[in-house]
């Protein structure tokens, strides 16, 4: 989960409208703003991170830590992206992704040998 976390961080960071496609936060045209993409790509380096972070972490203390600050990091996506996104059924879809990403990161941390 730590390499599909940060490879798809590095793509966000790369192509931010990867990440504001789905979340309706591109403009008429179908491009990204410089804000916002700004904002999803120091997200991208917050994932990157932690992805690589997760990925690298012997057993023990340090996995479990790492763990952490992944699932942290998702249920604050999950708790921004419920709360701020422009409708509903977007609020519902991405914060739904982020929980369920946290959940497996979570899950793939307490059972890594």
């Amino acid at each position: 989960m730590g390499v599909l976390t940060a490879a798809y961080s590095t793509a966000i960071i790369v192509s931010p409208r990867i990440l504001a496609k789905p979340c309706k936060l591109t403009r008429a045209d179908g491009g990204v703003s410089p804000e916002v993409a700004t904002v999803i790509r120091a997200v991208g380096v917050r994932d990157a991170a932690s992805g690589l972070l997760l990925a690298l972490a012997p057993s023990g203390a340090a996995l479990r830590g790492a763990v952490l600050v992944r699932v942290a990091s998702d249920l604050g996506d999950a708790a921004v992206f419920g709360i701020a996104l422009p409708d509903p059924a977007t609020k519902a879809k991405v914060a739904g992704f982020a929980l369920a990403w946290g959940t497996l990161c979570a899950y793939s941390g307490r059972h890594r040998r």
